[in-house]
């Protein structure tokens, strides 16, 4: 956050993944506490590292 700032912005987003196995897309959050499966084969798209995730699949897509 920075110091001039009146509302301070969330530092985490959600980020659109396609699964490398199988090709379905999901939306995840980039900072999950749990391991995240793709819900067609199961194959891991995020996995928790402490902080930020580290994703598995392709990242298409920043959300907001």
């Amino acid at each position: 956050m920075r110091r001039d700032e009146l509302i301070p912005k969330p530092e985490s987003v959600y980020v659109k993944v396609k699964c490398g196995k199988c090709g379905n897309e999901q939306i995840v959050f980039d900072r999950v506490s749990l391991e995240v499966r793709c819900n067609v084969c199961d194959e891991p798209l995020a996995v928790p590292r402490g902080g930020k995730a580290e994703i598995k699949g392709e990242t298409l897509q920043i959300l907001g």
